[in-house]
């Protein structure tokens, strides 16, 4: 099964420009990644798209906006 970092979501929503809910972002994940894709991080593994939504979250890489949240650069890691 295949396992996606973190990055790429966070990077698909940057590349998006739109503000997401988590019940949107979860459903953008299902449709770029595939709905039994998994997901990783630097400190988590094996997660689902729901999981990972959660996961960032509360690691505060969500950045609100009016409409819902969006990232930023500057909450993705580099390396």
């Amino acid at each position: 099964m295949s396992s996606i970092h973190g990055h790429e979501v966070l990077h698909m929503m940057l590349a998006s420009g739109q503000a997401f809910t988590a019940a949107t972002l979860v459903a953008g994940i299902k449709a770029k990644f595939g709905v039994d894709t998994r997901f990783h991080t630097c400190s988590a593994t094996d997660m689902t798209a729901e999981e990972l939504v959660d996961f960032l979250a509360k690691r505060g890489k969500f950045s609100p906006r009016d409409d819902g949240f969006n990232t930023s650069e500057n909450a993705i890691c580099q390396h």
